[in-house]
């Protein structure tokens, strides 16, 4: 089972969602980093469940320990791992799901694949295991700022409303994590009915880089638009993901789509950006630009078919505490994921090629 992803930054992550605890080991960090718990605690803090009324109510703290790695709140360069304890899992309300498999949920093709399977909550599946990302991504921030990179991320649409103005200031002022204070209101009373009606909302996440150099990505197999998409489908939820323009591209001409090189100086700049930020899968300087289609909630309280282990067709409700709609944790683990890409390719060009 793969848990891993990196070349020279790398992350492990290990552990299940009703298990005793879930972890990270973030290998390839280099030396004279500054980092504290604490810094990492905020991020956790936005990705934590529990913290507003349009998420899981699960009461867990998502506390980070650091077992290694660092040292007065300095990195060594030694591996880092992290953990963190569940504390509050009711494996009970899934004892009813042992013999059978979730609608929208891994359950059967896990099964299928390995024969046997955690039932508690998805076991490896759950979306508890972005806890290890979210950490890791706190560091690739700081390795990433030293070449001036800025990553962020919001919730450009949730149900089908969608933000219409952009203020960054406003993403961390509302429970939805939205860059637009009206579209948010909006937004969380959708969320809200669709609670109230047993069912779920997906969405839209879009992540920004800013002050890319030119340059990042690693053609042909790890292109920043491959690794990108990589990232992105990784996490639990999503479903697609669109660079720049994206799909729209599809729809235009050739005279519409391509971006025009602009001199700013002695600077050379991309106009437009349809692109993205990324031109035969490096960075072209300009701001990447990345949007996540996130699917709805699979588990809610409403009668669907299923079957079960012995192939009988079968109705279920899933019972639990489950968030109405991701889309507002996965807003920093999407964002982590971006920052996790850019700092293992800021890493790898410094052998890209030797200055004399």
């Amino acid at each position: 089972m793969s848990s891993s992803f990196g070349k020279i930054f790398r992350i492990t992550t290990w552990g299940e969602s009703h298990g005793p605890a879930l972890g990270v080991v973030i290998d390839g960090v280099p030396a004279g980093i500054p980092l504290t718990v604490e810094e990492i605690q905020k991020d956790l803090d936005r990705r934590r469940v529990g913290q507003s009324k349009v998420t899981t109510p699960r009461g867990e703290r998502d506390a980070a320990e650091i077992l290694s790695g660092v040292y007065e709140d300095v990195t060594t360069g030694a591996p880092i791992s992290l953990i963190t304890y569940n504390k509050d899992a009711d494996s009970s309300k899934y004892d009813n799901l042992r013999e059978v498999f979730r609608p929208g949920h891994a359950d059967y093709t896990y099964w299928r694949k390995y024969g046997h399977r955690d039932h508690r909550g998805g076991g490896r599946s759950s979306a508890r295991e972005t806890w290890g990302r979210v950490a890791a991504g706190v560091i690739a921030k700081k390795i990433i700022a030293s070449a001036g990179i800025d990553v962020f991320a919001f919730a450009q649409e949730i149900g089908g409303i969608a933000c219409e103005t952009f203020d960054r200031d406003v993403i961390e002022q509302n429970i939805v994590r939205a860059a637009d204070p009206v579209a948010a209101e909006k937004m969380i009373d959708a969320i809200l009915q669709a609670k109230e009606e047993k069912d779920s909302l997906g969405g839209i996440v879009e992540i920004r880089a800013l002050n890319m150099p030119p340059g990042l990505g690693e053609p042909t197999f790890d292109k920043l638009d491959a690794l990108i998409g990589q990232a992105m489908l990784s996490v639990p939820a999503t479903k697609g993901v669109e660079i720049g323009r994206g799909f729209a591209q599809a729809r235009m001409r050739g005279s519409q789509s391509n971006d025009p090189f602009l001199l700013d100086g002695d600077q050379v700049r991309i106009g437009e950006n349809n692109a993205g930020g990324t031109l035969g899968g490096i960075s072209t300087g300009e701001d990447v630009i990345v949007r996540v289609a996130v699917k709805p909630t699979s588990s809610i309280e409403r009668e669907q078919d299923t079957v079960t282990k012995n192939l009988d067709p079968e109705k279920i409700i899933v019972y639990g505490r489950h968030d109405p709609s991701v889309v507002p944790r996965a807003v920093p683990v999407l964002e982590a994921m971006l920052a996790l890409v850019l700092a293992d390719l800021v890493l790898q060009n410094r052998s890209a090629r030797i200055e004399w």
